[in-house]
């Protein structure tokens, strides 16, 4: 079993992630920075010089691998839902799937005041920032939505309280961690 962290930029995928993990004493894996280690190069530049058909593919490439472990738990890249494959394979009896939400707002936030934003999270459109939050976060949310298991808000939550919703929800459906 794995657990797979969905969601927008900034949505605490990889902080939860790593807290998660650690609580469960799996390992960690976080999409964005396998395919950076396998490229050699940042998301940013991969776009840059590729551009973004050529990193969903590497992204996809990047699934396929880590799924094929046990016992980690995955902070995925915002748009690994974009793809039906990648939707299928999360999707997986074995897996299980939440998706971190947060308010445009608050990810407008998180994103300005983050160092790496801009070596791992370049544009996607030509809107401006709020904009391009907006418009793809009403793209993506049916795809959010039909795909986690469980759905967290972590506008008001630290990485702990997310943690523990977690956690309850593995256990609310009998589902073994130790296995």
């Amino acid at each position: 079993m794995n657990i797979y962290l969905i969601g927008y930029r900034c949505t605490g995928k990889t902080s939860v992630g790593r807290m998660l993990a650690k609580k469960l004493g799996w390992r960690f894996v976080d999409t964005d920075q396998y395919i950076v280690e396998k490229a050699g190069m940042p998301v940013s530049r991969i776009v840059a010089d590729r551009g973004w058909a050529c990193f969903r593919k590497k992204e996809k490439q990047a699934l396929a691998e880590i799924n094929s472990y046990e016992r980690l738990v995955i902070a995925t890249g915002g748009g690994i839902i974009l793809d039906p494959d990648n939707r299928g394979l999360l999707k997986d009896k074995h897996n299980f799937v939440v998706w971190l939400q947060a308010g445009p707002e608050t990810i407008t936030n998180r994103m300005e005041n983050d160092a790496q934003t801009e070596a791992l999270r370049p544009a996607l459109t030509e809107a401006s920032l709020v904009r391009e939050i907006d418009e793809t976060l009403a793209e993506r949310m049916p795809y959010y939505e039909s795909t986690a298991d469980i759905t967290v808000n972590t506008d008001p939550l630290s990485v702990i309280k997310i943690c523990d919703h977690i956690l309850e929800a593995l256990r609310k459906r009998c589902i073994n961690l130790t296995q």
